[in-house]
């Protein structure tokens, strides 16, 4: 963030829009590849998930609750910045190889609380760039304990695994996995046993921080690796549900959850702490039992069908959140960023952003309505794929990725999608969440109105499949040189 940005937002008075002689503390537990029908409070399961329970009868679910895209880099990305990440040029998902991240440019939630006086931290997986200058401490946090990019991204990827079975020799494209603590590695070669621990570790670490920050507001970023394969759980956790593996790993998260909401009341915050649960995207599909549902959303992780984007969305502030209500509105993780910021009195960055103030939906306001006249679905590297709004979705033709008819597996390898093409239709999202049927004959006003919209989205944001070039898109951080890489273990 630039210098004169931060210096202009360190003078601004904390305050909260809530009656509190403290400012709200913030905390934001990220899932990796969840699909809506994988936890009890969305669908139900046959392994309990009793502190999510927990968290929608003392909270609110949301059941319109959506990621910019179904992708772990470019869905982070938003949700930090308030940002569609077209906008600020990520798309996909950041590897080893990658020399790019996060732009110093751009403004983190994590740069607006410290701005006000919050403690920072980040425990889990970042998945913005893995080079010093794009790692969460430079980036508004004081401290971060966790992986660069997914757990998978290692030699133990299960495309090498079967490739070395062919060839022990074989070359394959992934470095050692690293752990990381600040900009530093810690562990250059992460293993299986280091990834059974992980949940616990970044779990403990989150707890950690709270209880040390018992006279000072804070902003927790939690963004867990799991349910993200290759799928570990501790001891602890390991043939629990007696449903797998994916049980298992789903049980461990939701005794993560139950951690931080005790620690959050061990000091004495509940009533001044939001705490927000959801995923950067739907269940990956091809990994069989070993990926989630999305049920009875279509599709899944990779597509922006709604199994690709809906996210099971749970917010917990006790006294200020509706408990035991659910909002059926349509918001986004790009709302997070102004609507912590309206609450904890910072000012939003001097650049564009997406998102807006949703506080009227979080803390049931009557009649209070989504914020989003159009939301735009963006994917594959910048295509428009569709543009919804309250009710209604405009699918644009595109190839899609899916697993129609495919027999899946059970021991954690994936099988091949294969490459169907959407039509051009329009679905009634209120009658029919699943998308089967297309209404466009039916509301031709509503296709006008959302080719409308997608039209002012390819001149703010650009679209690849109209081979459109958006004026309101920034760069993406880059490397340059003379500065420092991590130096990862090949």
């Amino acid at each position: 963030m630039h210098r004169l940005l931060l210096a202009a937002l360190l003078m601004t008075p904390a305050f909260s829009t809530f009656a509190d002689d403290r400012p709200p503390n913030i905390v934001v537990i990220f899932i990796d590849d969840m699909g809506y029908a994988d936890i009890n409070p969305f669908g139900g399961t046959a392994y309990p998930t009793p502190n999510l329970d927990r968290m929608a009868d003392e909270g609110r679910k949301f059941t319109d609750f959506v990621v910019s895209s179904a992708v772990c880099s470019a869905s982070r990305s938003a949700l930090l910045t308030g940002c569609y990440h077209r906008r600020i040029g990520f798309s996909g998902a950041l590897g080893p190889k990658a020399n790019v991240g996060i732009n110093p440019n751009e403004t983190t939630i994590a740069e607006l609380c410290k701005s006000v006086g919050y403690s920072t931290a980040a425990f889990g997986k970042w998945h913005l760039g893995h080079h010093p200058k794009f790692l969460p401490t430079n980036h508004g946090f004081d401290q971060y304990f966790g992986i660069p990019y997914s757990n998978d991204m290692w030699p133990l990827h299960p495309a090498s695994i079967e490739k070395r079975k062919k060839d022990p020799d074989a070359k394959i494209p992934w470095a050692e996995l690293p752990m990381i603590e600040n900009t530093t590695i810690v562990n250059e070669s992460v293993q299986p046993n280091d990834q059974r621990q992980m949940t616990r570790q970044f779990t403990q670490r989150s707890v950690a921080f709270i209880k040390k920050n018992v006279d000072k507001p804070f902003f927790l970023y939690l963004p867990h690796p799991m349910v993200h394969v290759p799928l570990y759980a501790s001891k602890e956790f390991e043939g629990k549900s007696g449903q797998g593996i994916f049980g298992d790993v789903v049980m461990e998260v939701d005794w993560s959850v139950g951690q931080i909401l005790d620690a959050v009341e061990s000091i004495g915050q509940s009533e001044n702490t939001l705490v927000v649960f959801t995923s950067d995207n739907g269940p990956w599909l091809s990994y069989g039992t070993h990926g989630g549902k999305a049920t009875p959303l279509r599709e899944g992780k990779g597509t922006m069908w709604e199994g690709g984007y809906r996210e099971p969305t749970i917010m917990r502030w006790k006294g200020k959140i509706p408990a035991g209500t659910t909002c059926d509105k349509l918001c986004s993780t790009i709302d997070l960023l102004p609507t912590v910021a309206a609450m904890i009195g910072a000012k939003l960055p001097p650049h564009k952003i997406d998102g807006h103030d949703i506080q009227p939906l979080l803390i049931g306001e009557p009649d209070a309505l989504s914020p989003h006249e159009a939301f735009y679905c963006y994917y594959g590297g910048g295509q428009l794929q569709a543009v919804r709004n309250e009710r209604f979705k405009l699918m644009f033709p595109h190839k899609y990725r899916s697993l129609q008819g495919a027999e899946t597996r059970a021991d954690g390898f994936p099988v091949p999608y294969k490459m169907m093409m959407a039509d051009f239709a329009l679905y009634d999202l209120d009658t029919d969440v699943s998308e089967t049927t297309d209404v466009k004959e039916k509301y031709p006003e509503v296709v006008k109105e959302l080719q409308a919209a997608a039209e002012r989205a390819r001149e703010d944001l650009g679209d690849k499949l109209t081979k459109r070039t958006g004026k309101g898109v920034r760069p993406i951080g880059k490397l340059a040189d003379g500065d420092e890489k991590l130096p990862l273990v090949w």
